[in-house]
């Protein structure tokens, strides 16, 4: 199977500090593929990398075999890679739909249109109201976005990502403060998700990681230690000393 994103030898430093080094990965479509260790072990810093909010020091990041080291983000958005981010970035005082419709139109922007009502945009609607069914908040469309429950904007900001229409979905702790209803419907949500997109998912909640994943990447001080299939993760003794909780 050919992924659809991949890195290799990707490195960042800040001054004397190596926040990630020489990670090399890749993410298939059809596949969760979970990114976890501890905190500072480099996770955000690979996804700030990989999304192009942050630069590289080393390495290389390839979108369906095109070379896209040298792309800002804006521009790797538009080529099909969106991602959430560990703190909800919702508008609350819109609706759930004028959110999504807000992240369409980012992504098909019409500068020459500028007199022309947003309700009338006749491209931005429709992929919102897709984007929501997908999402399952196509109920909710109307409601005000601050009056969801904690694991409604979170579904929210996966709807806004899937508004831009991409093929990759990075998302940064998609699961943090979820109670295990939402944990459900989220798992449910991605396991439907998996089934047009690469999806790396960063989580620290062990249980859901091992429940979703196809396939799991351990970090520790900015180097993977293992990469494998969760069984194979699970009786690794490096991850067991390292992360896990083994002695």
């Amino acid at each position: 199977m050919t992924a659809l994103l991949a890195c290799d030898g990707l490195t960042r430093r800040f001054g004397g500090l190596t926040a990630v080094s020489g990670v090399s990965l890749e993410f298939e479509l059809g596949q969760v593929h979970a990114v976890i260790g501890t905190n500072g072990a480099g996770k955000s810093t690979l996804i700030n990398m990989l999304s192009g909010e942050l630069p590289s020091s080393a390495g290389m990041v390839t979108l369906e075999g095109r070379d896209i080291i040298d792309w800002p983000q804006p521009k790797r958005a538009r080529a099909g890679i969106g991602r959430s981010y560990q703190r909800t970035t919702i508008f609350p005082e819109f609706s759930v739909f004028e959110n999504c419709r807000l992240s369409a139109q980012a992504a098909h922007a019409r500068p020459w249109a500028v007199w022309e009502p947003a309700a009338t945009c006749r491209a931005s609607g429709p992929i919102a109201r897709a984007a929501l069914e997908a999402a399952g908040l196509a109920d909710m469309a109307e409601r005000t976005a601050g009056s969801l429950s904690h694991g409604g904007k979170r579904q929210l900001e996966i709807a806004m990502c899937l508004a831009t229409e991409p093929k990759v979905l990075l998302l940064d702790e998609p699961l943090a403060g979820m109670g295990a209803e939402e944990t459900d419907r989220m798992l449910e949500l991605l396991a439907r998700l998996k089934q047009g997109h690469a999806i790396l998912l960063v989580e620290h909640d062990m249980d859901a990681v091992f429940r979703i994943a196809d396939r799991i990447t351990v970090m520790v001080n900015g180097e993977v230690i293992a990469s494998d299939a969760p069984a194979a993760i699970r009786t690794n003794r490096d991850v067991q000393i390292a992360y896990l909780g083994g002695h």
